[in-house]
C-alpha cells in the first residue's frame, strides 16, 4: 500500500472512531470532555510552531500560520467553556437572614 493511501486510511479510520466514541457519550458529559480535549489541543500549537520553524516557502508559512491561530482560538474557548463549566460547580454562599 502506498504511504499517502494508508495516510487517508489512517484519516478515514480516526474520524470514524473518533465519531463513534463521541456519538456514544452521554449528554451529560459532552460538554466536560469537549472543553477538556479542546483545552488539550494545545499540543497543535506545539506542531504549528514547529512548521513554522521549518517553513522554506509561503505555503508552509500561510499553513502553518493558519494552524496556529486556529488551535490558539480553541484552546482559548476550550478555557473559557472550562471555566464557566467549573463555577456551576462551585457552592453558592448561604443566606443567614433567619
Amino acid at each position: 500500500m502506498p504511504f499517502d493511501e494508508a495516510l487517508l486510511f489512517v484519516l478515514m479510520l480516526a474520524a470514524f472512531l473518533g465519531f463513534e466514541v463521541v456519538s456514544k457519550v452521554p449528554t451529560m458529559l459532552h460538554t466536560p470532555l469537549m472543553s477538556g480535549t479542546n483545552f488539550i489541543h494545545g499540543i497543535v500549537i506545539v506542531g504549528a510552531i514547529v512548521v513554522l520553524g521549518f517553513a522554506d516557502d509561503g505555503v508552509t508559512k500561510t499553513i502553518g500560520f493558519i494552524a496556529m491561530v486556529l488551535a490558539t482560538a480553541n484552546v482559548v474557548g476550550g478555557w473559557f467553556v472550562t471555566d464557566r463549566m467549573l463555577e456551576m460547580f462551585k457552592r453558592r454562599p448561604v443566606d443567614r437572614e433567619r
